[in-house]
């Protein structure tokens, strides 16, 4: 991106890049180590788990509104699962917390920049 960004969309931007990365370290982190599951690989249902967020990951490096909105459709799939986790897994409800944190907090990011990005390039 060749045009500076403003101040507030440059903290969405922060927002959006952090909560991002920071829930695909954490579904890979609950898979593998907090919390494995007992009859499946935790290595492979840590990759899968960890695939979609991987799908738009350069577009939101990079900095492209586009795929940061786009984006906002693959964090549904971690915000129905951390919704049913808080509803029927007591034993996981702290790490669904987190999940749902992560995962809210990078939709307001993702949408946010968007929307002020997409206005400063016009």
């Amino acid at each position: 991106m060749t045009e500076s960004m403003g101040r507030q969309t440059t903290q969405y931007r922060y927002l959006a890049l952090i909560s991002y990365l920071s829930l695909l370290g954490w579904i890979a982190i609950w898979q593998l180590f907090l919390s494995p599951h007992p009859h499946l690989n935790p290595i492979t249902l840590a990759i899968a788990w960890c695939i979609p967020l991987l799908l738009p990951l350069p577009g939101i490096l990079s900095g492209k509104p586009y795929t940061h909105a786009w984006a906002n459709f693959v964090l549904m799939l971690y915000f129905l699962h951390a919704l049913t986790m808080l509803y029927v897994d007591e034993g996981e409800r702290w790490l669904a917390v987190v999940e749902l944190l992560l995962t809210s907090a990078s939709f307001v990011g993702n949408s946010l920049y968007a929307r002020f990005r997409g206005r400063e390039l016009g």
